[in-house]
């Protein structure tokens, strides 16, 4: 026997029917923030910081994503 229920909601709805907090306050601040950023012009600084929080594995991690950035950069040699 097979059963097909279909249910017409938004995701508001599914939200609080299934308990999970309301994270819309601070998703417009991560927003807020992320906006301001992006105006001011993203420094090397922020950049590092940024992906450091991205990259796993720490110092080694940064030196990987450092390399490859500094391979992406580079015109291949020519000889």
């Amino acid at each position: 026997m097979k059963f097909n229920i279909e249910v017409d909601c938004t995701p508001e709805e599914v939200r609080r029917l299934v308990g999970l907090p309301d994270l819309t306050e601070l998703h417009q601040a991560y927003l807020d923030q992320m906006k301001e950023t992006m105006a001011k012009g993203l420094t090397p600084d922020a950049m590092e910081g940024m992906i450091r929080n991205w990259v796993p594995g720490g110092a080694a991690g940064m030196d990987f994503v450092s390399n490859l950035m500094k391979g992406i950069s580079t015109p291949p040699k020519r000889d």
